[in-house]
């Protein structure tokens, strides 16, 4: 065999190795609870807060997902090594938000990561919000905002944006300490309130104009509230207009009385 045809046949065997090659398939039997308890019902009911009003605020809508304390999966080494990430609240959008999920897989999400992640600080995990996560989020998912609060001590809220170079930069909060989403278009700030019988400073949305966005118990209670008061509007029209009718009346009968006194046929 001479030289020429050798390598001819070792290039047939490389191409048809290359041709039969398949990248290792993801893994399917993804883990999507570790059994570890939040940090406190404050932390849960937070987490929950965020989630039930932006769902309120956009509920004719299907294009977003919003989740928390749930899984996030980015790639076989990850899930391998069951090296387990969950932000405490996060949004994607453009997304189909009718299909039900266990968690965020992005290699099931067409490689979509979240747009939006807030975690919620605690003692034993601000340190990792504050590095590990957020060179994540930054490097790996490239998430475009990214929130951090400490709902106990200091009640600190702090965000960055990922900027035209994909480096994160710092939100400058406003004169109320908010900052601002452009990835949602809306605030995010505090607000001291009572939520599932626990009252605290709890991180809420606002829209443009500064009004808080509801809880669906919260929008339910507004409208309750604005029916009662229209209720009671009318109820005061009604007695305004009884008192002018008798008013009518006894002008009447007093001018029937006089006309009477007068001689006159009434």
């Amino acid at each position: 065999m001479s030289p020429e045809t050798a390598v001819t046949e070792q290039t047939v065997e490389v191409l048809q190795e290359s041709v039969d090659w398949q990248p290792p398939m993801p893994p399917t039997d993804l883990i999507f609870d570790d059994g570890e308890p939040l940090e406190s019902n404050r932390h849960r009911i937070a987490m929950n807060t965020l989630i039930r009003s932006l769902l309120q605020l956009w509920a004719d809508r299907n294009d977003f997902f919003a989740g928390g304390n749930m899984f996030v999966y980015y790639s076989n080494t990850q899930a391998m090594n069951k090296d387990f990430r969950g932000p405490d609240f996060f949004v994607t959008l453009d997304i189909d938000g009718t299909k039900e999920r266990q968690g965020w897989v992005v290699w099931q999400e067409n490689g979509r990561y979240p747009d939006v992640i807030v975690e919620l600080l605690s003692e034993s995990t601000a340190k990792v919000d504050k590095g590990v996560k957020k060179e994540l989020y930054e490097k790996v998912f490239r998430t475009r905002n990214y929130y951090i609060y400490d709902p106990f001590e200091t009640n600190s809220l702090q965000g960055w944006r990922l900027n035209a170079s994909l480096k994160y930069e710092s939100v400058t909060p406003d004169s109320r300490g908010w900052l601002w989403s452009e990835a949602l278009g809306l605030w995010l700030g505090t607000h001291q309130g009572t939520i599932d019988r626990e009252t605290a400073n709890w991180l809420r949305f606002y829209d443009e104009t500064g009004n808080l966005v509801l809880l669906p118990e919260e929008a339910e209670k507004q409208r309750a509230d604005s029916e009662a008061q229209k209720a009671d509007a009318e109820t005061q029209r009604a007695e305004a207009e009884a008192q002018r009718a008798e008013a009518e009346r006894q002008r009447a009968e007093r001018l029937a009385a006089r006309l009477r006194e007068l001689g006159e046929e009434v």
